[in-house]
Formats: structure tokens, sequence, C-alpha cells
């Protein structure tokens, strides 16, 4: 049976998703609690608040299926399905038709690359690969590199909102998220203490001129992930992006509590993916965008 999740279900919802953590090829986009408690402010209280709506697989009093929909941009995310049983196609056609029933023009999902059978079901319903992102992490390093003379790292805080516009779309073409983003929304985002924008300028004359590149910070407890790392066409293979990645490294591992630093790269950006590997990251996962055009489904 197919339903609302419910309240009484976060027990059970604990015990699906640490299923899935016990297999990479069972990994897709999911709640980040394992309790009860965590996973009813995460799902129940403040997912209601961001336009959540989840469903559940019961069979035999038992929660084996897990699926939640909410708005992203101007379309809609899949969170899961995550099922145990042959349920899922199901639970995946009744989150398309609700997606459906709320205008969504696209659909998002987000598996791991080694989940095959949710990557095949996906495939089966319509949904296209975009681009698969690759996680590397490494654990507390040197990681410091000089930038070239004739440039200067600098923390821009806060950033002119439409300086930060032009930097982050010079930096790389595929970059989307933040430009739909309005003045307030991106001072409010660089006014949190976790998030730090270092950016690379032009240094002549003893002052800073144009900006070369940027990579944005973002701490969480005992880690540190870089949000964003980019320099202009222009100026790359100049050593710029390495010392800019130092900097955020140094940055990051100066407060002891941060005992990890994640790095991300697109299937396209084999430079970035190598240069990680020769600095001493690993990789922990990559994830397969996927988007179903709703209009044509």
């Amino acid at each position: 049976m197919i339903r609302p999740l419910a309240q009484k279900d976060l027990p059970q919802l604990v015990e699906l998703l640490s299923w899935m953590d016990q297999d990479a090829s069972r990994g897709v986009l999911a709640p980040e609690s394992r309790s009860p408690e965590g996973l009813y402010w995460e799902v129940m209280a403040l997912g209601g608040e961001a336009d959540w709506e989840t469903l559940a697989i019961e069979e035999d009093g038992r929660l084996v299926g897990y699926a939640a929909l909410y708005s992203f941009w101007e379309g809609g995310v899949l969170e899961g399905p995550v099922v145990r049983g042959p349920e899922g196609k199901k639970l995946l056609e009744r989150i398309i038709a609700r997606a459906k029933a709320r205008g969504y023009p696209t659909l998002h999902a987000f598996p791991q690359e080694s989940n095959r059978p949710l990557r095949q079901m996906l495939e089966e319903a319509g949904f296209a690969a975009q681009h698969t992102t690759y996680f590397f992490a490494i654990l507390r390093a040197d990681l410091t590199y000089p930038p070239p003379p004739d440039v200067r790292i600098v923390a821009d805080e806060p950033p002119d909102p439409e300086v930060y516009r032009q930097l982050y779309q010079a930096c790389e073409d595929n970059w989307a998220q933040r430009l739909s983003w309005s003045d307030e929304e991106l001072m409010e985002h660089f006014e949190d203490r976790e998030v730090t924008l270092l950016v690379a300028y032009r240094f002549a004359d003893g002052a800073l001129h144009e900006a070369l590149g940027m990579v944005e910070l973002e701490r969480d407890d005992d880690w540190a992930e870089i949000a964003y790392i980019g320099v202009i066409p222009e100026r790359r293979g100049q050593g710029i992006g390495r010392a800019l990645l130092g900097a955020a490294a140094k940055l990051a591992f100066a407060d002891p509590q941060v005992q990890k630093l994640r790095v991300r790269a697109h299937d396209h950006e084999k430079a970035a993916m190598e240069l990680y590997k020769q600095l001493g990251f690993r990789l922990e996962e990559a994830v397969v965008t996927y988007t179903l055009d709703l209009d044509q489904a």
C-alpha cells in the first residue's frame, strides 16, 4: 500500500535508510538524519514548511519504501525512492503523477552512480542522465600553494552581489543556481559565519584590480566543503585554482574541529579530478543527475 508518510513510521524509516547505507548500490538522495527525532524535523516538521510531500510503501505493517517530492528552482526534486522489494516502480509512478499535478515542468533525481537498478528504472520512466558529480574528501593536510606573483587571494566579505554574479558566470558556463538568487538572498547567504568567499584578484601597482577566480567554503561541525571553485578562462593553467584550493584548505583546517575537506567535480572536469587525486583526495561518492521533462512524460 502506498500512502503518505506518518510520524509513527519514523523508527522504521531509520531502519530503511540504514539498510540503504549498507550498500552504495542502493544509494540515492535521501534524508540525512538517522534518528526518529532528526527525521521528524527534517522530513515531517521542516519538510512540510518547505513544500515537501512524502510517500511510503507499507507491506504487512512494515515500512518498505520511501520517497519525497519538493520544489527546486522551477521544477521538482525526487528524494529517493528507497525501496526494499519490487514496488519501486509503482512508487516512482505515483511521485511522477504528483509532480505533474503540481504543474512542475521538470523533475530531478539523484541516484548514486552504482545504483544500477534505480538508474534503469528512472531511464525506463523517461528520465535522462545529465551529468555525474564526483565527491572527493581529504583529512587534515597542508595544501598551501603560492599564487602567481601578480595575484592576491583575499576574503571578500560581504561581496557585491552584481560583481559576484559576473565572476560566478565567468568562472564556469555550467554554473546557474546562484544566478537566480536575489541580492538579498546572496547577502543573507554570505552573512552566514560558516560561509566564506575567497577571491583571487590581479595585483598591480600596490592595488587589487579585476577578479580572476573564486572559491566558496562552507563549514559544518567537523567537516568543510568547497561549494564552488573556478578561474576565468584566460587565466586558467597558471596555478590560480591550485592556490585557491590551498587557501580554502588552510582556512578550513585553521578550525581544529574541522577534520575533513570535501570537494566536487563534474564528469567534464577531468583536470580538476586528476589534481584532487594527486593531492591525496579520495573519492567518496558519485551522483548522477537525472531530469524528466514532465511536459513530454
